[in-house]
Protein backbone atom coordinates (compact mmCIF):
# COMPACT_ATOMS: atom_id res chain seq x y z
CA UNK A 1 0.00 0.00 0.00
CA UNK A 2 2.85 2.44 0.44
CA UNK A 3 4.84 1.78 -2.21
CA UNK A 4 0.87 2.23 -3.65
CA UNK A 5 1.15 5.39 -2.64
CA UNK A 6 4.30 6.87 -3.42
CA UNK A 7 3.86 5.91 -7.06
CA UNK A 8 0.67 7.78 -7.22
CA UNK A 9 2.36 10.58 -5.85
CA UNK A 10 5.28 10.36 -8.61
CA UNK A 11 2.55 10.04 -10.98
CA UNK A 12 -0.17 12.99 -9.92
CA UNK A 13 2.67 15.10 -11.28
CA UNK A 14 1.68 13.90 -14.86
CA UNK A 15 -2.02 14.55 -16.30
CA UNK A 16 -4.78 11.90 -15.33
CA UNK A 17 -5.87 10.63 -18.96
CA UNK A 18 -2.06 9.47 -19.22
CA UNK A 19 -1.46 7.72 -16.01
CA UNK A 20 -3.57 4.06 -15.78
CA UNK A 21 -3.32 1.30 -12.93
CA UNK A 22 -1.17 -1.57 -13.92
CA UNK A 23 -2.95 -4.75 -14.09
CA UNK A 24 -0.25 -6.86 -13.94
CA UNK A 25 1.68 -5.22 -11.10
CA UNK A 26 -0.19 -4.00 -7.86
CA UNK A 27 2.57 -1.77 -7.15
CA UNK A 28 3.12 0.02 -10.33
CA UNK A 29 1.35 2.48 -12.53
CA UNK A 30 1.37 2.37 -16.60
CA UNK A 31 2.58 6.23 -17.68
CA UNK A 32 1.78 6.40 -21.05
CA UNK A 33 3.03 10.26 -22.84
CA UNK A 34 4.29 9.02 -26.09
CA UNK A 35 3.98 12.45 -27.15
CA UNK A 36 6.14 13.89 -24.17
CA UNK A 37 9.74 13.95 -24.52
CA UNK A 38 10.51 15.27 -21.02
CA UNK A 39 8.96 14.16 -17.15
CA UNK A 40 9.91 15.38 -14.25
CA UNK A 41 8.39 14.19 -11.73
CA UNK A 42 8.78 14.59 -7.82
CA UNK A 43 7.88 12.23 -4.84
CA UNK A 44 9.25 12.09 -1.55
CA UNK A 45 12.72 10.99 -2.18
CA UNK A 46 13.79 13.69 -4.53
CA UNK A 47 13.30 14.58 -8.24
CA UNK A 48 13.16 11.36 -11.12
CA UNK A 49 13.18 12.32 -14.39
CA UNK A 50 11.75 10.16 -16.66
CA UNK A 51 12.33 9.62 -20.12
CA UNK A 52 10.13 8.88 -23.45
CA UNK A 53 7.85 5.55 -24.56
CA UNK A 54 5.84 3.50 -22.44
CA UNK A 55 7.33 3.30 -18.50
CA UNK A 56 6.55 1.10 -16.06
CA UNK A 57 7.51 2.36 -12.51
CA UNK A 58 8.30 0.24 -9.13
CA UNK A 59 9.26 1.67 -6.00
CA UNK A 60 11.56 -0.59 -3.92
CA UNK A 61 13.38 0.08 -0.91
CA UNK A 62 13.34 3.74 -1.70
CA UNK A 63 14.70 3.26 -5.11
CA UNK A 64 12.86 3.35 -8.39
CA UNK A 65 13.01 0.76 -10.84
CA UNK A 66 12.10 1.79 -14.37
CA UNK A 67 10.98 -0.46 -17.02
CA UNK A 68 11.04 1.84 -20.60
CA UNK A 69 9.77 -0.15 -23.53
CA UNK A 70 11.05 1.84 -26.32
CA UNK A 71 11.93 1.11 -29.69
CA UNK A 72 14.23 -1.22 -30.53
CA UNK A 73 13.71 -3.29 -27.24
CA UNK A 74 12.81 -2.93 -23.50
CA UNK A 75 15.67 -1.75 -21.09
CA UNK A 76 15.71 -2.02 -17.55
CA UNK A 77 17.85 0.28 -15.12
CA UNK A 78 17.82 1.29 -11.23
CA UNK A 79 18.03 5.07 -10.55
CA UNK A 80 18.26 6.96 -7.03
CA UNK A 81 15.66 9.26 -7.12
CA UNK A 82 17.63 11.79 -5.32
CA UNK A 83 20.38 12.00 -8.27
CA UNK A 84 19.94 15.23 -10.24
CA UNK A 85 19.99 15.48 -14.05
CA UNK A 86 20.85 19.09 -15.09
CA UNK A 87 18.99 20.05 -18.27
CA UNK A 88 20.30 19.80 -21.55
CA UNK A 89 21.30 23.19 -23.46
CA UNK A 90 23.92 25.81 -23.69
CA UNK A 91 25.56 28.16 -21.61
CA UNK A 92 24.54 31.44 -21.52
CA UNK A 93 26.57 34.26 -20.36
CA UNK A 94 24.51 38.30 -20.32
CA UNK A 95 27.07 41.08 -19.38
CA UNK A 96 25.15 43.90 -18.15
CA UNK A 97 22.24 41.60 -16.53
CA UNK A 98 21.28 44.46 -13.69
CA UNK A 99 20.32 47.54 -16.67
CA UNK A 100 17.37 48.14 -18.11
CA UNK A 101 17.53 45.69 -20.94
CA UNK A 102 19.51 43.09 -18.98
CA UNK A 103 17.05 42.83 -16.61
CA UNK A 104 14.14 41.61 -18.82
CA UNK A 105 16.38 39.74 -20.77
CA UNK A 106 18.16 37.74 -18.07
CA UNK A 107 14.12 36.72 -17.53
CA UNK A 108 13.60 36.01 -20.75
CA UNK A 109 16.63 33.54 -21.00
CA UNK A 110 15.91 31.94 -18.08
CA UNK A 111 12.74 30.57 -19.66
CA UNK A 112 14.54 29.05 -22.67
CA UNK A 113 14.26 25.26 -22.73
CA UNK A 114 18.48 25.54 -25.10
CA UNK A 115 19.93 26.97 -22.08
CA UNK A 116 21.10 24.93 -18.93
CA UNK A 117 23.63 27.62 -17.52
CA UNK A 118 22.71 31.30 -17.13
CA UNK A 119 25.42 33.36 -15.84
CA UNK A 120 24.48 37.02 -14.71
CA UNK A 121 27.15 39.52 -14.80
CA UNK A 122 27.53 43.29 -13.93
CA UNK A 123 29.33 45.91 -11.82
CA UNK A 124 26.17 46.79 -9.59
CA UNK A 125 23.31 44.94 -8.53
CA UNK A 126 23.89 41.67 -10.19
CA UNK A 127 23.30 39.41 -6.53
CA UNK A 128 19.91 40.89 -6.60
CA UNK A 129 18.73 39.85 -10.19
CA UNK A 130 20.34 36.76 -9.60
CA UNK A 131 18.37 36.16 -6.56
CA UNK A 132 14.97 36.89 -8.20
CA UNK A 133 15.56 35.01 -11.36
CA UNK A 134 16.86 31.98 -9.67
CA UNK A 135 13.59 31.27 -8.11
CA UNK A 136 12.08 30.78 -11.44
CA UNK A 137 10.95 26.81 -11.89
CA UNK A 138 12.56 26.61 -15.09
CA UNK A 139 15.50 24.48 -16.31
CA UNK A 140 18.88 26.61 -16.29
CA UNK A 141 21.18 27.12 -13.44
CA UNK A 142 21.32 30.68 -12.37
CA UNK A 143 24.35 32.15 -11.92
CA UNK A 144 25.81 35.65 -10.70
CA UNK A 145 29.05 37.63 -10.82
CA UNK A 146 29.59 41.18 -9.50
CA UNK A 147 32.28 43.57 -10.56
CA UNK A 148 34.83 43.09 -12.92
CA UNK A 149 37.10 40.81 -10.68
CA UNK A 150 34.10 38.25 -11.36
CA UNK A 151 34.57 38.85 -15.22
CA UNK A 152 36.29 36.29 -16.33
CA UNK A 153 34.60 33.61 -13.70
CA UNK A 154 31.24 35.74 -15.74
CA UNK A 155 32.61 34.18 -19.08
CA UNK A 156 34.20 30.46 -18.75
CA UNK A 157 33.00 28.25 -20.77
CA UNK A 158 30.43 29.97 -22.15
CA UNK A 159 28.42 29.03 -25.34
CA UNK A 160 26.96 32.12 -26.28
CA UNK A 161 27.35 36.20 -24.81
CA UNK A 162 24.97 38.38 -24.85
CA UNK A 163 26.46 41.97 -24.15
CA UNK A 164 23.55 44.74 -23.44
CA UNK A 165 25.94 47.00 -21.04
CA UNK A 166 26.12 50.12 -20.96
CA UNK A 167 24.27 53.88 -20.43
CA UNK A 168 20.99 53.98 -21.83
CA UNK A 169 19.83 56.49 -24.08
CA UNK A 170 17.54 60.01 -22.15
CA UNK A 171 15.73 62.45 -24.60
CA UNK A 172 17.81 64.50 -27.29
CA UNK A 173 20.58 61.83 -27.33
CA UNK A 174 21.59 60.26 -29.95
CA UNK A 175 23.21 56.88 -30.18
CA UNK A 176 26.50 58.27 -31.18
CA UNK A 177 26.29 60.55 -28.24
CA UNK A 178 26.68 57.18 -26.21
CA UNK A 179 29.99 56.43 -28.31
CA UNK A 180 32.33 57.81 -25.21
CA UNK A 181 30.86 55.94 -22.43
CA UNK A 182 29.77 52.77 -24.14
CA UNK A 183 33.11 52.25 -26.21
CA UNK A 184 35.65 51.72 -23.27
CA UNK A 185 32.69 49.43 -21.45
CA UNK A 186 32.68 47.22 -24.68
CA UNK A 187 36.48 47.05 -24.89
CA UNK A 188 36.85 46.04 -21.42
CA UNK A 189 34.03 43.24 -21.60
CA UNK A 190 35.65 41.87 -25.10
CA UNK A 191 39.08 41.56 -23.40
CA UNK A 192 37.38 39.41 -21.12
CA UNK A 193 35.95 37.30 -23.82
CA UNK A 194 39.37 36.50 -25.17
CA UNK A 195 40.44 34.86 -22.33
CA UNK A 196 38.18 33.44 -21.08
CA UNK A 197 35.67 31.98 -23.49
CA UNK A 198 37.44 32.87 -27.47
CA UNK A 199 34.93 30.64 -29.20
CA UNK A 200 31.93 31.93 -27.87
CA UNK A 201 29.00 32.89 -30.05
CA UNK A 202 28.81 36.99 -28.83
CA UNK A 203 25.40 38.71 -29.75
CA UNK A 204 26.20 42.37 -28.92
CA UNK A 205 23.01 44.55 -28.14
CA UNK A 206 25.35 48.12 -26.44
CA UNK A 207 24.96 51.18 -28.36
CA UNK A 208 25.92 52.60 -30.78
CA UNK A 209 26.14 48.96 -32.64
CA UNK A 210 27.43 50.37 -35.69
CA UNK A 211 30.88 51.42 -33.89
CA UNK A 212 30.34 48.49 -31.20
CA UNK A 213 30.91 46.21 -33.12
CA UNK A 214 34.14 47.39 -35.12
CA UNK A 215 35.72 47.84 -31.59
CA UNK A 216 34.97 44.40 -30.43
CA UNK A 217 36.42 43.15 -33.52
CA UNK A 218 39.57 44.81 -33.22
CA UNK A 219 39.97 44.12 -29.64
CA UNK A 220 39.42 40.27 -30.84
CA UNK A 221 42.39 40.82 -33.66
CA UNK A 222 44.96 42.34 -31.09
CA UNK A 223 44.25 38.75 -29.22
CA UNK A 224 44.06 36.61 -32.11
CA UNK A 225 40.86 35.09 -31.42
CA UNK A 226 39.56 37.04 -34.26
CA UNK A 227 36.61 34.79 -35.56
CA UNK A 228 34.01 37.33 -37.93
CA UNK A 229 31.32 34.82 -37.96
CA UNK A 230 30.80 34.35 -34.24
CA UNK A 231 30.48 38.92 -33.73
CA UNK A 232 27.12 39.33 -34.46
CA UNK A 233 25.63 42.49 -33.86
CA UNK A 234 21.74 42.50 -32.44
CA UNK A 235 19.52 44.40 -35.38
CA UNK A 236 16.90 42.71 -34.90
CA UNK A 237 14.62 45.15 -33.04
CA UNK A 238 14.99 46.91 -36.36
CA UNK A 239 13.35 44.05 -37.73
CA UNK A 240 10.93 43.55 -35.07
CA UNK A 241 9.30 47.13 -35.54
CA UNK A 242 9.51 46.69 -39.18
CA UNK A 243 7.04 43.62 -39.22
CA UNK A 244 5.01 45.45 -36.58
CA UNK A 245 4.85 48.70 -38.22
CA UNK A 246 4.32 47.22 -42.04
CA UNK A 247 1.11 44.85 -40.23
CA UNK A 248 -0.70 47.61 -38.83
CA UNK A 249 -0.49 49.32 -42.39
CA UNK A 250 -1.75 46.22 -43.98
CA UNK A 251 -3.80 44.73 -41.72
CA UNK A 252 -2.27 41.28 -40.37
CA UNK A 253 -1.02 39.65 -37.98
CA UNK A 254 2.37 40.63 -37.06
CA UNK A 255 3.63 37.27 -36.92
CA UNK A 256 2.93 36.60 -40.57
CA UNK A 257 4.63 39.48 -41.57
CA UNK A 258 8.69 39.43 -42.62
CA UNK A 259 10.99 42.50 -43.12
CA UNK A 260 14.71 42.43 -44.73
CA UNK A 261 16.14 45.04 -42.90
CA UNK A 262 19.31 46.33 -43.66
CA UNK A 263 22.26 48.51 -43.10
CA UNK A 264 23.26 49.25 -39.51
CA UNK A 265 21.23 50.55 -36.42
CA UNK A 266 21.01 53.79 -35.86
CA UNK A 267 18.79 56.51 -37.87
CA UNK A 268 19.67 56.93 -41.95
CA UNK A 269 21.59 53.50 -41.47
CA UNK A 270 18.25 51.45 -40.33
CA UNK A 271 17.06 50.31 -44.03
CA UNK A 272 14.00 48.72 -44.25
CA UNK A 273 13.55 47.03 -47.69
CA UNK A 274 9.92 47.02 -47.84
CA UNK A 275 9.87 46.15 -51.38
CA UNK A 276 10.62 42.32 -50.63
CA UNK A 277 8.25 42.12 -47.41
CA UNK A 278 6.26 38.71 -47.02
CA UNK A 279 4.06 38.09 -48.27
CA UNK A 280 4.46 40.28 -51.17
CA UNK A 281 2.60 43.43 -51.04
CA UNK A 282 2.82 46.77 -52.72
CA UNK A 283 3.05 50.62 -50.68
CA UNK A 284 2.85 53.94 -52.16
CA UNK A 285 5.24 56.41 -51.94
CA UNK A 286 3.51 57.70 -48.79
CA UNK A 287 3.15 54.30 -47.20
CA UNK A 288 6.93 53.64 -47.96
CA UNK A 289 7.95 56.88 -46.67
CA UNK A 290 6.07 56.61 -43.82
CA UNK A 291 7.35 53.35 -42.96
CA UNK A 292 11.00 53.66 -43.39
CA UNK A 293 10.77 56.95 -41.38
CA UNK A 294 9.14 55.08 -38.34
CA UNK A 295 11.27 52.49 -38.47
CA UNK A 296 14.47 54.58 -38.65
CA UNK A 297 12.79 56.72 -35.73
CA UNK A 298 11.59 53.80 -33.73
CA UNK A 299 14.22 53.91 -30.80
CA UNK A 300 13.49 57.46 -30.45
CA UNK A 301 9.52 57.47 -30.28
CA UNK A 302 9.91 55.13 -27.45
CA UNK A 303 12.05 57.60 -25.43
CA UNK A 304 9.87 60.60 -26.13
CA UNK A 305 6.88 58.64 -25.24
CA UNK A 306 8.57 57.73 -21.73
CA UNK A 307 9.59 61.21 -21.40
CA UNK A 308 12.81 60.78 -19.79
CA UNK A 309 12.06 57.87 -18.00
CA UNK A 310 13.69 54.96 -20.09
CA UNK A 311 14.55 53.96 -23.58
CA UNK A 312 13.21 50.95 -25.29
CA UNK A 313 14.40 48.23 -23.08
CA UNK A 314 11.81 45.94 -23.34
CA UNK A 315 10.97 45.65 -27.09
CA UNK A 316 14.78 45.57 -26.87
CA UNK A 317 15.21 42.44 -24.67
CA UNK A 318 12.48 40.61 -26.37
CA UNK A 319 14.47 41.38 -29.64
CA UNK A 320 17.26 40.38 -28.05
CA UNK A 321 16.18 36.70 -26.81
CA UNK A 322 14.71 36.45 -30.47
CA UNK A 323 17.82 36.60 -32.13
CA UNK A 324 19.20 34.84 -29.27
CA UNK A 325 17.39 31.62 -29.50
CA UNK A 326 18.02 31.84 -33.28
CA UNK A 327 21.91 31.46 -32.57
CA UNK A 328 21.39 28.64 -29.97
CA UNK A 329 19.09 26.90 -32.68
CA UNK A 330 22.04 27.31 -34.84
CA UNK A 331 24.36 25.87 -32.49
CA UNK A 332 21.81 22.84 -31.74
CA UNK A 333 22.15 22.27 -35.64
CA UNK A 334 18.70 23.24 -37.13
CA UNK A 335 18.46 24.24 -40.84
CA UNK A 336 17.55 27.08 -42.08
CA UNK A 337 17.75 29.55 -39.36
CA UNK A 338 17.95 32.93 -41.31
CA UNK A 339 17.75 36.73 -39.34
CA UNK A 340 19.15 39.63 -40.01
CA UNK A 341 22.65 41.20 -37.98
CA UNK A 342 25.55 43.84 -38.74
CA UNK A 343 28.70 41.70 -39.37
CA UNK A 344 31.72 41.99 -40.97
CA UNK A 345 30.74 41.83 -44.72
CA UNK A 346 31.73 42.11 -48.37
CA UNK A 347 28.61 42.88 -49.61
CA UNK A 348 29.30 46.29 -49.92
CA UNK A 349 32.58 47.85 -50.20
CA UNK A 350 31.96 48.61 -46.08
CA UNK A 351 33.73 46.14 -43.65
CA UNK A 352 30.43 45.55 -41.60
CA UNK A 353 26.65 46.17 -42.86
CA UNK A 354 23.54 44.11 -41.48
CA UNK A 355 22.15 41.67 -43.73
CA UNK A 356 20.73 38.48 -43.85
CA UNK A 357 22.74 35.49 -42.81
CA UNK A 358 22.19 32.24 -42.01
CA UNK A 359 23.08 30.86 -38.46
CA UNK A 360 24.50 27.83 -37.26
CA UNK A 361 26.81 26.02 -35.13
CA UNK A 362 29.91 28.55 -36.04
CA UNK A 363 27.64 31.88 -36.06
CA UNK A 364 26.91 32.93 -38.88
CA UNK A 365 27.88 30.71 -42.14
CA UNK A 366 26.50 32.44 -44.78
CA UNK A 367 25.56 35.81 -45.71
CA UNK A 368 23.02 36.77 -47.87
CA UNK A 369 23.03 39.69 -50.34
CA UNK A 370 20.97 42.24 -50.79
CA UNK A 371 18.54 41.23 -53.44
CA UNK A 372 17.00 43.81 -56.12
CA UNK A 373 16.21 47.23 -55.12
CA UNK A 374 13.36 49.73 -55.97
CA UNK A 375 14.72 53.03 -56.69
CA UNK A 376 13.79 54.21 -53.23
CA UNK A 377 15.85 51.49 -51.71
CA UNK A 378 18.88 52.42 -53.51
CA UNK A 379 18.98 55.83 -52.47
CA UNK A 380 18.51 55.17 -48.95
CA UNK A 381 21.24 52.25 -49.26
CA UNK A 382 23.87 55.40 -50.70
CA UNK A 383 23.13 57.97 -47.46
CA UNK A 384 23.47 55.27 -45.32
CA UNK A 385 26.39 53.78 -46.65
CA UNK A 386 28.25 57.21 -46.08
CA UNK A 387 26.78 57.31 -42.43
CA UNK A 388 28.09 53.75 -41.47
CA UNK A 389 31.35 54.22 -42.52
CA UNK A 390 31.97 57.70 -40.14
CA UNK A 391 30.79 55.37 -37.71
CA UNK A 392 32.85 52.06 -38.50
CA UNK A 393 36.01 54.82 -38.61
CA UNK A 394 35.31 55.60 -35.46
CA UNK A 395 34.92 52.71 -33.73
CA UNK A 396 38.14 51.11 -35.27
CA UNK A 397 40.30 54.31 -34.23
CA UNK A 398 38.82 54.04 -30.53
CA UNK A 399 41.43 50.39 -30.80
CA UNK A 400 44.11 51.66 -32.82
CA UNK A 401 45.03 55.16 -31.63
Amino acid sequence: MEANQRIARIAAHLHPSNVQPNSNDPLGFIICYSMIKRFGGVDDDGVLLLRYGVLNLNVINGNCLILAEMEGGSVLEQTNCRAKGGAPGFKVAILGAAGGIGQPLAMLMKMNPLVSVLHLYDVVNSPGVTADISHMDTGAVVRGFLGQPQLDAALTGMDLVIIPAGVPRKPGMTRDDLFKINAGIVKTLCEGITRSCPNAIVNLISNPVNSTVPIAAEVFKKAGTYDPKRLLGVTMLDVVRANTFVAEVLGLDPREVSVPVVGGHAGVTILPLLSQVKPPCSFTKEETEYLTKRIQDGGTEVVQAKAGAGSATLSMAYAAVKFADCCLRGLRGDAGIVECAYVASQVTELPFFATQVRLGRGGAEEIYQLGPLNEYERVGLEEAKKELATSIEKGVSFIRK
